[in-house]
């Protein structure tokens, strides 16, 4: 799981911290919201992917329940095709001022992500590739369509966009 703390002042998204872990519950990083170091921020909504509304085999509840639950305000994310999200990825970064400290971990993630190499063939693969670095940059694209999504005027700057990188073959999107 990979958080990006954002504020969202005008048109300016500021990226002000990012969090990652793994083999924790969903009580950790509510803990971690709340607790520490965090504790100075104040949470407006929470972003989610649309799985999040999944149900768990063990417990029979979505995360969103869970996190509902826990006192987490949740907003789930439109469902879009990874490379719109990669689009919308990529005509928000520059709306964004990054903090690169608290950013270090999320950033190192977003330039490392990558379209997937296909050995036999020769060329990149329509799909990015999954390893480590797709968990900040996947919590990007969410962040990415949610405020497209919740501020609507990035519809029109990704037919634009879409217009100027026709024929071109590059699938990575973070530099």
């Amino acid at each position: 799981t990979a958080i990006w703390f954002a504020q969202i002042v005008g048109r300016e998204i500021r990226l002000i911290d990012y969090y990652e872990a793994s083999g924790v519950g969903l009580d950790h990083y509510v803990a971690k919201l709340r607790e520490g170091h965090r504790a100075r921020y104040e949470y407006a909504e929470h972003w989610l992917p649309h799985d999040a509304q999944a149900k768990e085999l063990g417990t029979g509840k979505s995360r969103e329940e869970v996190l509902r639950q826990l006192g987490v305000n949740i907003v789930i994310a439109p469902r879009l095709s990874v490379d719109d999200g990669i689009t919308a990825s990529r005509l928000l970064l520059p709306k964004c001022w990054i903090d690169r400290e608290k950013c270090y971990a999320g950033l190192n993630a977003l330039r490392n992500y990558r379209a997937e190499w296909d050995e036999k063939r020769r060329v990149l693969k329509p799909r990015p590739l999954h390893d480590w670095s797709s968990h900040g940059a996947d919590a990007l694209r969410y962040l990415a369509v949610s405020y497209r999504d919740r501020w609507g005027d990035a519809p029109q700057m990704t037919q634009r966009y879409r217009k100027r990188q026709r024929g071109s073959s590059s699938s990575a999107w973070a530099y």
